[in-house]
């Protein structure tokens, strides 16, 4: 069974190692090793310690029997593009592969939502890779809409990514 939390700072090992291994898993083969190294430094426990010590963001981590199996993040707009009101930003959503499938990302997704709206948000905004048809749709069937583009950067390689909108 699936149980979700908000995260604390004694998680932060957790975070990282959870983080590192989802994106590893779903986009780590796209990617050099000095590339993929590069933007895995950036998902290190003491990054983690910073962002779970952050008043402005929010983490939740969902676990099955008490073993990590993905996490969402919020906070405030981060990526480089106008919002049009209060909104807050989805960063990460990741899902380890053996629960994909198994209804956690919908969990976290509508605590994302919930969360966000209970911050004043009028706009939900992430940004997602373009070529990662299956996270676009998860997030189209939210009502997510395509609002523009985000350079994505792993190392030195260049990915377009799109920026999509929920209104709250």
């Amino acid at each position: 069974m699936i149980a979700c939390r908000d995260a604390v700072p004694a998680d932060a090992a957790c975070l990282a190692d959870l983080s590192t291994r989802a994106f590893t898993e779903t986009f780590g083969h796209l990617y050099s090793p000095e590339n993929l190294a590069a933007f895995l430094e950036k998902l290190s426990v003491a990054r983690w310690a910073d962002e779970l010590a952050d008043p402005a963001l929010r983490v939740r981590l969902a676990e099955d029997d008490g073993i990590a199996a993905g996490f969402a993040k919020i906070g405030p707009p981060s990526l480089p593009f106008t919002t049009r009101g209060p909104s807050a930003e989805l960063r990460q959503l990741y899902v380890l592969t053996p629960w994909q499938g198994a209804g956690v990302a919908y969990q976290l997704m509508d605590w994302a939502i919930d969360a966000t709206r209970s911050l004043g948000a009028a706009d939900l905004y992430l940004s997602v890779f373009v070529d990662n048809a299956r996270a676009r749709r998860f997030y189209q069937r939210y009502g997510f809409e395509r609002v523009g583009t985000y350079d994505f950067m792993v190392g030195t390689h260049r990915d377009e990514d799109d920026v999509m909108r929920l209104a709250l």
